[in-house]
């Protein structure tokens, strides 16, 4: 248990679920799209699509993907800051209910062409719980430090990794492995107790299959 589960999330409201959650989510993607995308799509669902300006959902994504705190007072004024940094966005409600009721499906496209796509769930409290990036279904919730490894499913990919934190004096507090199929494209989630510097970033990247090592910080 930490302080969040007593007094909830440091926040500006006014829901923790619909807008902390929301802002959480917004900067995973922002993270994991390598900074401020160009465009982006949100696709909202369940309780979000239907109550999203007036929680100022929308506010709180646009606020994650400029890179916000879910404190941060110009939360209220994101979209305007957003259309002045050149961000084009627009957003979606959509009513399949296959997913968790406060869910958000973020398409973003960066200067370059390059497309993102993260899936998110806010769970209650500020909590988030993140399901998909890319083409791939994840879980994680953005508490530890987190590196997201995508690579090809080979054979001693996961000791190459894990050898490269240990060298550091990482300890892993959990780690899941995701893929496609057998021998296709595959995510290492793994959550570390400890900071991670993006030297070990870069090692990571230089291991032989992995396409990109993105490392995404505690998000309070």
């Amino acid at each position: 248990m930490n302080v969040f589960d007593i007094i909830g999330p440091i926040m500006v409201g006014p829901s923790s679920s619909h807008t902390a959650g929301a802002v959480r989510i917004g900067k995973i993607a922002r993270a994991v799209s390598g900074g401020q995308p160009a465009t982006v799509t949100i696709e909202l669902f369940g309780s979000f699509a239907q109550t999203y300006k007036g929680h100022g959902t929308d506010k709180a994504i646009i606020a994650g993907l400029l890179g916000m705190a879910p404190d941060d007072e110009r939360i209220k004024d994101s979209l305007a800051l957003a259309r002045e940094l050149g961000m084009a966005f627009k957003f979606k409600k959509s009513s399949n209910k296959a997913f968790h009721p406060n869910t958000a499906l973020i398409m973003a496209t960066d200067s370059q062409g390059k497309k993102t796509i993260v899936q998110g769930s806010s769970v209650g409290g500020g909590r988030i719980m993140v399901n998909r990036i890319n083409e791939i279904n994840v879980k994680f919730n953005g508490e530890y430090y987190t590196l997201l490894v995508p690579h090809h499913d080979t054979p001693g990919m996961i000791a190459a990794v894990t050898n490269l934190l240990a060298d550091q004096g990482i300890n892993i507090a959990e780690m899941n492995m995701y893929r496609s199929q057998r021998g296709g494209e595959a995510m290492m989630v793994i959550e570390t107790d400890q900071a991670v510097n993006e030297e070990l970033v870069s090692l990571i990247e230089a291991v032989n299959s992995v396409k990109k090592a993105v490392l995404i910080k505690p998000i309070y």
